[in-house]
């Protein structure tokens, strides 16, 4: 086979993978890899036809991946919604992520969250669930985090953000420092302000 088959069998093999991603960022920016060796390789056999459809391609996931790294950390394109934690959709949703929760929140149970001091939040990108976080207060000010998951769409993203920068959720509640769960993993807390302690992460709150 020639190299320049192996280039294009390559740029097709990127594109079908890209296909078979669930994280929306890697989708994006696979399919974008892929279209480029194919212009390339289609450029170098005169296809111009194909030539053609990659660069429109191209151009649209370069589109989508610079509205998402744009809108990453903005609050107007994810919300925050208190919900419940006795809510039949929060409940849902955690039955239906049960076993990819407990992969990076180990020892987490539903049946955790039945605390009277317990709050629970969806992280929302319009009507599509992003995040859950859920914690409870231990006394002298302090609330644990019991659960912050990601779905699988959004995990090139920290949705959980939009909870922790927002200290008003915690103290509206008497909390004045906030602790992790332990042995997350994959934890991002650092660049929020957060400092580690142990396993877990703390976050010191002001009024």
């Amino acid at each position: 086979m020639e190299p320049l088959d192996l280039i294009g069998w390559a740029g097709s093999c990127l594109l079908v993978w890209s296909l078979l991603q669930n994280r929306l960022l890697r989708l994006r920016a696979l399919n974008l890899v892929g279209c480029l060796v194919l212009i390339g390789f289609n450029a170098a056999l005169g296809v111009w036809p194909m030539v053609g459809l990659n660069v429109v391609l191209a151009v649209i996931n370069i589109w989508y991946l610079a509205r998402m790294l744009a809108t990453r950390h903005d609050e107007k394109t994810y919300q925050v919604v208190e919900v419940r934690t006795d809510d039949g959709f929060l409940a849902h949703l955690l039955r239906s992520h049960h076993a990819d929760i407990t992969r990076f929140t180990p020892g987490f149970t539903a049946e955790g969250l039945t605390r009277r001091d317990q709050s629970a939040f969806l992280v929302v990108n319009g009507d599509e669930v992003a995040g859950v976080v859920a914690f409870h207060m231990t006394g002298n000010g302090v609330a644990q985090v019991d659960l912050d998951y990601v779905t699988e769409r959004y995990r090139d993203f920290t949705p959980g953000e939009f909870v922790f920068r927002r200290s008003r959720y915690f103290v509206e509640r008497g909390c004045r420092t906030v602790i992790t769960p332990p042995g997350m993993r994959t934890p991002y807390y650092d660049r929020l302000g957060f400092r580690r302690s142990g396993e877990s992460y703390v976050l010191e709150l002001t009024a």
